[in-house]
């Protein structure tokens, strides 16, 4: 079941060379250096007080986007939209969509925050936003977290790579937003490792098939028919195009198979609800595992509607394609149990390390 488009946010600007017009900062943290408290001035820091090693930054390149990268076009020293007429099956066609997956890059030590300031213009109709995730020492990925405006991405363990996502909008036939630099952040917030969770996390969701055959999902995928791959309501356990880095097992009344996660959907496009509550990008009131499709469904939560305003006319948490649908045992909507794979264990999905 497709999710329409996404409504256009207001205007912004950002610093374009030459202009009196502020650059589009997104995450910010206080770095090393800031002003010192009058407290701080008069006492000297203790002999054995531990000085936090200072953050690293680097300046991403957007030139190098790869396989993964999806209606993104670099010319002329930014990134757009490649085509404003195409968009992923998730979220309809009446806006333009692009996603680059920039390379993953090596820190000098482990980190768990990361920062993004972006130099941008970004028309009236158009947005970009940035995910980060890191890869662990034992070659395992965190899922993508929103670096937004005034909030760094705070990772969930220790990291020594750091990979940055762009995803740009812009209405169908107007200007897209054009990238002109990413410079990334990254330290050590010093607080102590997540606690890996004892087995993947499970839950019982209703399930829709996608179909839209012909289609792209929101990783570059064009959708065939008796295709295998699932879509959930986040970006956060969105995996590159070809890859299962971020994978589920639904279990249905005939069978139980293991899907990629390739889509985005349905309703929801920042619904994490497999996620502990504290930790949900969106919906923090609802208990970890229930959708907030099912919760305004059921129970009228939100007005009955979800993030779009748009009222509810079923419970979905997952969307299934045509061969993972009909595989597990469904020829009509219906109750699956689903387990979100990457969140056993160290909580992260398996990739192997560069």
């Amino acid at each position: 079941m497709p999710t329409p488009s996404l409504p256009c946010r207001g205007p912004r600007t950002a610093r374009a060379p030459g202009a009196a017009a502020r650059p589009l900062a997104l995450a910010g943290a206080v770095l090393a250096g800031a002003a010192l408290t009058g407290a701080a001035l008069t006492a000297a820091p203790a002999a054995d007080a531990v000085v936090p090693p200072a953050p690293v930054s680097w300046r991403a390149d957007l030139s190098r986007t790869g396989a993964d990268g999806v209606n993104v076009r670099y010319d002329s020293g930014a990134l757009r939209v490649r085509d404003g007429s195409v968009s992923p099956a998730s979220l309809g066609r009446d806006r333009g969509y692009a996603s680059a997956v920039l390379e993953a890059h090596r820190v000098e030590r482990p980190v768990n925050r990361v920062t993004a300031v972006l130099d941008a213009t970004v028309p009236d109709a158009a947005d970009v936003e940035v995910d980060v995730r890191g890869r662990a020492a034992d070659g395992t990925w965190t899922e993508w977290r929103r670096a937004g405006t005034g909030a760094p991405a705070e990772l969930p363990r220790e990291v020594v790579d750091v990979q940055a996502r762009l995803t740009l909008w812009n209405a169908k036939g107007e200007p897209t937003a054009a990238v002109r630099a990413l410079t990334l952040t990254a330290d050590d917030t010093g607080g102590a490792p997540a606690e890996p969770a004892p087995a993947a996390f499970s839950a019982r969701l209703y399930a829709t098939r996608e179909g839209l055959v012909g289609y792209t999902t929101a990783n570059g995928h064009v959708i065939r028919e008796d295709d295998h791959f699932a879509a959930l309501p986040s970006r956060r356990a969105l995996s590159p195009k070809g890859s299962a880095q971020y994978s589920v097992q639904v279990c249905g009344p005939a069978r139980c198979e293991t899907a990629p996660v390739w889509d985005v959907g349905p309703w929801n496009t920042h619904d994490d609800h497999w996620n502990p509550s504290a930790l949900r990008e969106q919906w923090k009131d609802l208990p970890q595992g229930l959708p907030e499709a099912q919760a305004a469904y059921e129970s009228g939560y939100n007005a009955g509607r979800d993030e779009f305003g748009r009222q509810v006319a079923n419970p979905a948490g997952i969307d299934l394609a045509d061969g993972t649908f009909y595989n597990v045992g469904l020829y009509d909507n219906g109750w699956v149990t689903v387990t979100y794979l990457w969140t056993g264990g160290t909580g992260g999905a398996a990739a192997p390390a560069p």
